[in-house]
């Protein structure tokens, strides 16, 4: 039978981290099927520490420490049966919720632009790690106005939210703009993540820069692509799965700095020199009927 692993930690209240005592502390195991369940709690001492016991460990599962406060759920880093060692978490904050003060901030913008696919299109893959700067976890006002929102390309579409910090449920696409409607805290940056496809028309993309954004970075597998930016700094190219992309990275921009892709032109394909082929068969026949004609009979 295995032994039993003990998680001990810290629950603390505010920027400041004044701990905080008698808060009910959970510890979830979580299957690598995503399902969850309660397997032990407590509640902190005067100290804000605990100490909870994972009875029975399971190698294929992971196990997090949960604590609400203000209505709001804040989880521990990740507890992984053989590879985690018997050391305490680190402090668990919770905050006090607020739908004001002052904005969430962009701190890094990663931009990975695939290559052409077959019907022409491009996937795109983005991702922000947002931070707020404030003493209180911001929430959303209401259903219209979101903890944070950013603009995508007027031509993305098949947009798609991806695996981050921030639950794929509290995520939503409004016109132009991706819309956090989920609770951002304070302390550690909070990564979203989504898709989009640019249709086989874009040969040229610009990226809006609706808010100021500390640092942008591109991973180009159209190696050939021109990028036009007021500073730009290029890092060569990259090889990353098996896959080459050109690296590219912006200082801080401020609101409204112009960043635009200009792919590089397409290769022709097979299908792309049907019209080439058939427009010279016809060429070589006209030719032939004025030789054919000029030609004197014997």
């Amino acid at each position: 039978m295995a032994q039993g692993i003990a998680v001990s930690g810290r629950v603390l209240y505010g920027p400041a981290g004044r701990p905080l005592a008698r808060t009910r502390v959970v510890l979830h195991e979580v299957s690598m099927g995503g399902g969850g369940r309660p397997i032990d709690s407590t509640s902190t001492d005067a100290l804000g520490r605990y100490r909870l016991t994972i009875s029975h460990p399971d190698s294929t599962a992971l196990y997090v420490v949960s604590s609400w406060h203000a209505g709001i759920a804040y989880f521990s880093e990740p507890v992984v049966p053989g590879r985690s060692g018997p050391a305490p978490l680190r402090a668990l904050y919770v905050y006090d919720t607020s739908s004001a003060g002052p904005a969430v901030r962009v701190a890094r913008r990663l931009v990975t632009v695939a290559k052409l696919k077959r019907d022409g299109s491009r996937d795109v893959l983005e991702l922000v790690e947002l931070e707020n700067p404030g003493p209180a976890t911001r929430v959303a006002a209401d259903t219209l106005r979101p903890t944070w929102a950013g603009a995508i390309p007027a031509m993305a579409i098949q947009f798609q939210v991806g695996q981050g910090d921030l639950s794929a449920r509290a995520v939503t696409l409004q016109g132009d703009s991706v819309a956090v409607f989920g609770p951002i805290p304070p302390g550690e940056r909070k990564q979203l993540s989504y898709s989009y496809v640019l249709p086989a028309t874009a040969r040229r993309v610009d990226l809006p820069i609706d808010q100021p954004t500390e640092e942008v970075d591109l991973l180009l597998e159209d190696t050939a692509a021109v990028v036009r930016a007021t500073r730009l700094d290029s890092l060569g190219i990259e090889a990353i799965e098996g896959r080459r992309f050109a690296r590219y990275r912006t200082p801080a921009l401020s609101a409204g700095a112009p960043l635009a892709i200009a792919f590089s032109a397409r290769p022709l394909g097979a299908d792309a020199l049907v019209p080439v082929i058939v427009a010279l068969a016809g060429l070589a026949l006209a030719i032939g009927f004025v030789v054919a004609l000029r030609r004197k009979p014997r």
